[in-house]
């Protein structure tokens, strides 16, 4: 073969490489949110309706996005249905906001179990010894391209908006976290000076937290983050978008951090607590084995 021809199929080929995907993608966003769609958004994201259009149109067009590049899979003799898809995609897009980011750029599959899932994990006791452990889960984030949710208690986190728990949220909270490396609670930030700051305000509320699960006391935040840096952020995020109010007011300097973080102010969508907060157990949740540090 000519080696000229041969230089302009391949330089052909590679035009086509990065041309088409793209081509693709964006035909598939120049495609509004079918009305289905839209109603699972309306009906299972209460703070939908109270966003302002523009925010809701770049929800959409993210749902758009995530449900075009993710697999669902369902798993226990799941079936995936649009509500699950609709439902999991808009409450983790709820995350991407006003941010300049891609959509979860190392996510490639989500798991859904019907109910509670259960992990075998080998424990290493004193002497070395391993055991086996079997935990039952309600999501666990991946660093390997998957999250794993019950669809049961992602029915929950839609059905009640108040409670600060929310395992779509938590879970891609995770995702965010580890996307800089490592999931340790210092998900990506612009600068120095941003790192400097979100590592003296964390740490600090990290520790508090710590102290009120260690002695039964009140928190706004539920005691699970106080289980390492990576849950305490998962924790944060799941309080920041369903009890910013509370969060703002007992934690402001917190607040004020995941403000410059997410670009939005969940305040905008709903209306101040009439009732004072109670103590809870901690959510259930289990992540992968970490070693974070801030």
């Amino acid at each position: 073969m000519n080696p000229l021809l041969w230089i302009a199929l391949v330089t052909i080929g590679i035009v086509l490489s990065l041309w088409f995907p793209r081509w693709r993608l964006k035909r598939a966003l120049s495609r509004p949110l079918p009305p289905e769609g839209l109603a699972i958004l309306q009906n299972n994201i209460p703070v939908y309706r109270h966003m302002p259009a523009p925010l809701q149109q770049q929800l959409r067009r993210l749902v758009v996005q995530f449900l075009y590049q993710k697999k669902f899979v369902g798993c226990g003799a799941l079936e995936i249905t649009d509500e699950m898809r609709y439902t999991i995609a808009g409450q983790a897009c709820l995350l991407l906001l006003n941010r300049d980011t891609l959509v979860y750029p190392e996510l490639d599959t989500i798991l859904v179990y019907p109910n509670e899932f259960v992990v075998t994990r080998n424990e290493v006791g004193p002497g070395g010894v391993v055991t086996p452990s079997a935990n039952g889960l309600l999501g666990e984030s991946w660093g390997d391209g998957r999250v794993v949710l019950a669809w049961d208690h992602v029915q929950r986190g839609a059905a009640d908006w108040t409670d600060g728990q929310n395992v779509v949220l938590h879970e891609f909270a995770h995702q965010l976290d580890s996307e800089s490396g490592a999931a340790n609670g210092a998900p990506y930030l612009p600068n120095v000076t941003s790192y400097r700051s979100w590592a003296t305000v964390l740490s600090r509320d990290f520790d508090n937290l710590r102290h009120d699960a260690i002695y039964h006391q009140h928190s706004v935040m539920d005691h699970y983050g106080a289980t390492n840096p990576a849950e305490f952020f998962a924790v944060a995020t799941e309080t920041f978008f369903e009890k910013p109010y509370q969060m703002a007011e007992h934690h402001a300097e917190l607040y004020a951090e995941f403000l410059k973080f997410y670009k939005v102010d969940p305040r905008d969508w709903a209306e101040p607590p009439t009732e004072p907060e109670h103590m809870h157990s901690p959510f259930p949740m289990q992540s992968p084995d970490y070693a974070p540090q801030w």
